[in-house]
């Protein structure tokens, strides 16, 4: 599933439960500020301020994906339908609010919502690591899948 490094197994594992934790937190923090802070309405008429499309649905959409999506990603459930949405949530911000010529955060820059996507989408690809509940949930069916890939046909 990982492509070959020069790091160990155990140690891929344990970086990539770091990232899981270090990015879930992060997503459920700024979810929990757009659901208990600025709640989902003050979030969408932000959202609606900024000229996010449809932000009566963006807004819910983004609060619970973030929100529900860190939890998954800190477990490592269903971790590449939780990395893509968590990136298309991110790729939607960085394209309708954060993209400017000026990439720092605390001027309104993509730098932030870019390595967070970035970080989603790479978890996505790779997988969540074998400490994880995908590792559980899918333990033998990931084998199989491999398996019928490497396969050649003649």
């Amino acid at each position: 599933m990982y492509a070959t490094t020069g790091f160990p197994t155990i140690a891929r594992d344990i970086i990539t439960v770091f990232a899981r934790i270090t990015l879930g937190v992060i997503f459920i923090a700024h979810g929990w500020q757009k659901f208990n802070e600025w709640t989902v309405s003050g979030t969408s008429q932000s959202f609606a301020q900024m000229g996010v499309p449809l932000p009566d649905i963006a807004a819910p959409f983004a609060t619970f994906v973030e929100l529900i999506g860190g939890a998954l990603l800190i477990l490592g459930a269903l971790t590449p339908i939780v990395g893509i949405l968590l990136a298309a949530n991110l790729i939607g911000a960085l394209v309708i609010v954060h993209l400017t010529p000026v990439p720092f955060v605390d001027q309104g820059g993509w730098e932030l919502v870019a390595a967070l996507a970035a970080g989603a989408l790479l978890l996505a690809a790779t997988g969540p690591g074998r400490f994880s509940v995908d590792r559980f949930l899918f333990k033998g069916k990931t084998a199989a899948l491999r398996s019928d890939v490497d396969t050649p046909t003649a």
